[in-house]
């Protein structure tokens, strides 16, 4: 049964994949929706949070103020928002990117023996494309692509998960 779920899941973010990227507009409007509208219950949460630990830290329930005050400000301004959706994923592949880079040079220089190194390079060359997808995320019909091809990738993936063994033997 568990390898039907997973050739099932896999079929659907293929499915979903192709979608996104024959409605680049409309996907990424409804992600920003998505991600906006749970950014946003976060910082209710946070809210919540805030006031229930007031009487047990009041340092803590400053930190949860403030944070769920941002996250309220930030929900409401990606709601909808296609363009601030697709500067906050550039911005976090470029992040990534860059932590990607210096680690890989660090390990690269740092690491003993010749696998240390060949995960160097891995890192240097992970974090080189992810700077440019970066690049390409700015664009709302790239960010819709990528976001679809990841979906398509994922799927294939999926449908060829190797599945674990679930032992039935019941007796001991």
């Amino acid at each position: 049964m568990a390898a039907g779920k997973n050739v099932l899941l896999g079929i659907l973010a293929i499915i979903l994949g192709l979608i996104v990227i024959a409605f680049p507009l409309i996907s990424v409007f409804t992600f920003s929706v998505l991600a906006g509208m749970g950014v946003l219950i976060l910082g209710i949460w946070f809210l919540v949070q805030a006031f229930s630990v007031w009487e047990s830290s009041k340092g803590i329930s400053i930190a949860y103020l403030i944070l769920g005050i941002i996250a309220i400000i930030a929900g409401i301004g990606l709601v909808g928002n296609i363009l601030a959706l697709s500067f906050l994923a550039s911005f976090i592949l470029y992040l990534a990117g860059f932590f990607l880079f210096i680690s890989g040079v660090i390990t690269l220089f740092t690491g003993e023996g010749g696998s240390a190194k060949g995960v160097g390079v891995l890192g240097i060359l992970i974090g080189i494309i992810y700077l440019i997808l970066g690049l390409y995320a700015w664009d709302p019909f790239y960010l819709a692509l990528l976001i679809g091809i990841w979906l398509i990738i994922s799927g294939i993936f999926e449908m060829f998960k190797p599945q674990e063994e679930v032992s039935t033997d019941t007796t001991e």
